[in-house]
């Protein structure tokens, strides 16, 4: 399935190419014009569906999560230890990503205008920016009214009270927590159905720009692809020098150890393809069963540091390309709604997709820009990925370090 998506996808971005080019050399300007507001219609119902869907998903799958955390509280330091990693992890993640895109600014040369009803709302508002609007806005006066208004923080909010609320009642309340987990799985289904359709929004959104722009808009995606590699690779280098510093020099064959499940996320897509093989490589390198059994499952729910920094810098990417400026204020807050609202999401099909759209509707800016960064999502997908599988990897390592869990190889099964 995955490898008949992706020739789908790679299908879509060569016929949308083409079929752009064409209309831009052979049509009129006022032609090519017709044509892509006509395809506008597809990329504006998939933008659509990924609204529909956001509230519903970051409430089930939060409020799942976090009911699922009393383990930490049983498992005592070994979570505190490893929420503290996650945390960290995720704010040098988010701050790599930030600081590369503003560095490279991949998105500066194309300038392109705010869609037709859109220009206002690409203005960033900056009066709701002061500490008490945020403050309050970020408790929702009816829920439904922020579900209803896709206010992701506000959703956030609600949910980690009731989350919380679950895991705190005596058993959990299990018929709530069961109703809640099969929603979560309803909508991870519907998401899937919804990203089926991502090819025919790839096609539209690349034959309009094209057709409007000509295929200098090419370079961008270059630039834009290019440079997130780049800000991965910095990302993996430190997380390695953290690794090596914390654990020592064993942890080199840790490191070779997990070429395979990194592999096998990045050539799937999916980290959690690579989740069987990355907890038995841990384990047989010296990781105790007690630590990897609870620390890598957390990881893949709070630890997602490929997709953070891609949220960061795709988003920002955005901002460049329709030239929208976010002051200093703005973008930390962005870094703390990315954070949060990244959380509890492993397992969605292009989650961060979800995340970016959620983002770009709380600060205003062009939801049109989700189909610029979807075009080449997949290919950076497979990047992030195999991120997530490093990322999680270590904090696993370093939080048995810390443990003084770490036994050699010959008695790493007792």
């Amino acid at each position: 399935m995955n490898r008949l998506f992706t020739t789908f996808v790679v299908g879509a971005m060569v016929l949308g190419v083409a079929t752009g080019w064409a209309v831009h050399e052979w049509a009129s300007p006022a032609g090519a014009k017709a044509v892509a507001e006509n395809l506008s219609i597809v990329t504006d119902v998939f933008l659509r569906l990924i609204k529909m869907i956001i509230a519903p998903l970051v409430f089930s799958t939060l409020v799942a999560g976090i009911a699922h955390m009393e383990d930490a509280g049983a498992i005592g330091r070994v979570g505190v230890k490893a929420l503290g990693w996650f945390i960290g992890a995720s704010i040098v993640s988010l701050t790599i990503g930030l600081v590369m895109v503003h560095l490279l600014q991949p998105g500066a040369g194309l300038h392109l205008a705010a869609p037709d009803g859109a220009a206002a709302a690409a203005t960033v508002d900056v009066s709701k920016f002061t500490l008490k609007g945020f403050v309050t806005h970020l408790v929702p006066a009816s829920i439904v009214e922020a579900m209803a208004g896709n206010e992701i923080l506000q959703i956030v909010v609600f949910s980690i009270f009731v989350g919380t609320a679950v895991a705190a009642i005596d058993e959990r309340a299990p018929a709530v927590l069961a109703l809640v987990e099969q929603v979560a799985a309803i909508m991870l289904k519907v998401t899937g159905y919804v990203m089926r359709t991502a090819p025919l929004a790839i096609f539209a959104a690349l034959a309009a720009t094209v057709a409007t722009q000509g295929l200098d808009v090419l370079a961008t995606y270059a630039r834009f692809v290019g440079g997130f590699y780049l800000s991965l690779a910095l990302l993996w280098g430190l997380l390695i020098s953290v690794l090596l510093l914390i654990v020592g020099p064993r942890a080199a064959s840790l490191v070779a150890a997990i070429r395979s499940p990194a592999l096998l996320a990045f050539s799937t897509a999916s980290s959690e393809a690579a989740y069987p093989r990355t907890l038995e490589e841990l384990q047989r390198w010296g990781v105790s069963r007690r630590v990897a059994s609870f620390v890598l499952p957390l990881g893949y729910s709070f630890n997602l540091d490929g997709s953070m920094m891609y949220c960061t810098f795709a988003t920002l990417f955005i901002a460049q390309v329709y030239g929208v400026p976010l002051s200093i204020g703005q973008q930390v807050t962005m870094l703390f709604l990315l954070m949060v609202t990244s959380k509890g999401m492993a397992g969605v099909p292009r989650a961060s997709l979800v995340v970016i759209a959620a983002t770009l509707a709380y600060f205003r800016l062009p939801e049109a820009g989700l189909l610029l960064i979807l075009a080449v999502d997949h290919l950076l997908d497979m990047g992030r990925s195999a991120t997530n599988v490093v990322g999680n990897t270590v904090a696993s390592a370093v939080v048995a370090r810390w443990e003084g869990q770490i036994q050699t190889p010959n008695t790493a099964k007792a």
